[in-house]
């Protein structure tokens, strides 16, 4: 009776002590392609798409707002500079974007962390 005592004991302590999940931030250098890599770094409450290289290297190409792993905002595709309201979430390595035009004409892409 003692050592399932002390079974319950150790395992709530293990429940209540362990460590929040870490938050996945979203800065960084992305891979979207075969040769392009997009950069996304802070500025003010959202966070900033610019094309690193490639054609369009230095091209602004969107804002995203929200916290880890959700983010949610405007991105423009370069080539026609047509700009989708979408998301995305980062999960490890991926940031899953899901774009759309008039809500129902979706599109998600994965870019993976360099």
């Amino acid at each position: 009776m003692r050592f399932a005592a002390l079974i319950l004991v150790l395992v709530a302590i293990g429940i209540t002590t362990s460590p929040a999940k870490a938050v996945e931030p979203i800065e960084g250098k992305w891979k979207n392609g075969p040769v392009d890599i997009v950069a996304i770094t802070p500025c003010g409450e959202s966070f900033c798409l610019k094309m690193a290289s490639g054609e369009y290297a230095g091209q602004s190409i969107g804002k995203l707002r929200g916290k880890g792993p959700d983010y949610s905002g405007d991105i423009t595709d370069p080539a026609d500079q047509k700009t989708y309201s979408g998301s995305g979430t980062v999960s490890g390595t991926t940031l899953k974007l899901k774009g759309c035009a008039l809500k129902i004409f979706c599109q998600t892409v994965v870019w993976n962390r360099l």
